[in-house]
């Protein structure tokens, strides 16, 4: 495998064109490379230690050591545009994925459902002998409020063989709405249950099951964390209990100043003024409670690390980590929503939790955010850090929303482990002719299929 043009191919069904390309079966050539492709949802731009955050990732610390980091690397902008481009290469609008999944816009563009006049890299990777996994959110098909018996455009129906995470976009990390296994429902089982630990497990036991094969895998792993709700373990709060009482403006500075230092951002660029609708800390409300919220935020993407953790150990302990390219980026960048009260009546908010007790939705600073029976956001302000230095946030097209951490490690295609490239990217890159061929044949023999089905 050439490694200039694999990283000139990533994103999207694009992905997989140096993976997919025919191979002769001689001693000469070297073995397919596994591709584990792990994304985070709503994660602010300087969110990860490796990019100047002060919160614990050793483990993709670690990765970006072995491997790159891309700053100037760019998304979709919001939740299931981005996935829909991720998965088929193509600008969010050919997919039907124009904006969100619970309306119909009753356009081309604006289904919210995957249509099939698209190929996912599942179906690509599938025809070119691939095993393909996925764990975590799917979010490109229409949420159902009422019914859990339409899966024809859930991620078995898209080219996957396994899979198990949630259909719909966001929900409770202790009790998720929309949990599947492969085609099935099922609802979290154990008492300890905790959403970004089963993925990482699952992600890690698909990883056992298919390392051995004969065909390499392609393993999607996409973690809800660290998208609202606040919730996450005590033990990870408590590490960051005191982290941020000294406010946002101060960690702005901070992680402004180790971005410089690191090469993320070129020194004379200065950080973007404070959101206008955001108070300087000294004349900010409830001081406790906005440092709680960061810090459990802070807690989810120290969970969500140790998961991707415990896939890389996996990969090791199989013997696969020399020959497996693993990416890791977001969706989008940092989300200033604030929770509301009215969300209540949002299908994937539960009203209780497993247990009985009474949900409190809303970011109301009466209730501390982390535990099962709080639903919270850490909203505009801190959304703001999270973007350090960059204006804007999920939704808007300007760098807060846009722009993710790329690294791209594993199977010999970095020459300088640890280094940073300033090269623009996107996640829809342009295929090559025979990608192009291959992806439009399976998608004439899916509409052909189609066809023939209808006049039955």
């Amino acid at each position: 495998m050439n490694r200039r043009s694999f990283l000139q191919t990533l994103g999207g069904t694009s992905l997989a064109c140096a993976s997919a390309l025919p191979v002769s079966r001689t001693q000469s050539q070297p073995k397919r490379p596994n591709i584990v492709l792990i994304l985070a949802d709503d994660m602010g731009f300087s969110a990860l230690g490796c990019y100047g955050s002060e919160i614990a990732t050793p483990n993709i610390d670690a990765l970006a050591r072995r491997g790159i980091r891309f700053t100037q690397f760019q998304n979709n902008a919001r939740c299931c545009p981005s996935r829909a481009t991720i998965l088929t290469g193509l600008y969010s609008h050919q997919t039907g994925i124009g904006g969100m999944t619970f309306t119909d816009g009753h356009v081309p563009g604006y289904r919210g459902d995957l249509n099939r006049q698209c190929v996912t890299i599942a179906e690509v990777l599938r025809s070119a002998g691939y095993h393909t996994l996925m764990t975590g959110k799917w979010h490109v098909t229409h949420d159902q409020s009422e019914s859990f018996d339409d899966n024809h455009n859930w991620p078995l129906q898209r080219g996957f063989e396994k899979y198990f995470g949630t259909i719909a976009g966001a929900g409770s990390y202790y009790d998720p709405y929309f949990l599947v296994r492969d085609n099935r429902h099922i609802q979290a089982g154990r008492k300890n249950f905790y959403y970004t630990d089963a993925l990482a497990e699952n992600a890690a036991n698909f990883i056992g099951e298919y390392a051995a094969k004969p065909e390499p895998f392609f393993l999607y792993a996409a973690f809800t964390a660290p998208h609202w709700p606040l919730q996450a373990p005590p033990a990870e709060i408590e590490k960051y209990k005191n982290r941020y009482s000294t406010g946002w403006d101060d960690l702005r500075h901070e992680r402004h100043r180790r971005m410089i230092d690191m090469g993320i951002v070129d020194a004379r660029w200065p950080l973007s003024p404070r959101d206008p609708r955001v108070p300087e800390w000294k004349d900010a409300k409830y001081k406790q409670w906005q440092a709680r919220r960061m810090a459990v935020y802070a807690a989810q993407i120290d969970r969500l690390d140790q998961g991707v953790g415990r896939i890389l150990r996996k990969l090791k302990e199989t013997g696969v980590e020399d020959n497996t390219v693993v990416l890791f980026l977001s969706d989008n960048g940092a989300c200033a929503e604030e929770a509301q009260a009215n969300w209540n009546k949002i299908p994937y908010v539960p009203e209780k939790t497993r247990d009985g007790r009474p949900m409190h939705v809303g970011n109301d600073a009466a209730f501390m955010p982390g535990p099962e029976d709080i639903y919270q956001s850490y909203g505009l302000p801190w959304a703001n850090a999270s973007n350090t230095p960059l204006r804007l946030y999920k939704h808007y097209d300007h760098e807060g929303g846009i722009s993710t951490p790329l690294i791209v490690a594993g199977a010999g295609i970095v020459d300088k482990p640890g280094s940073l490239t300033h090269q623009h990217g996107h996640i829809m890159t342009s295929c090559p002719p025979w990608l192009k061929s291959r992806a439009r044949n399976i998608r004439r023999l899916l509409v052909a299929r189609k066809f023939c089905r209808s006049k039955a």
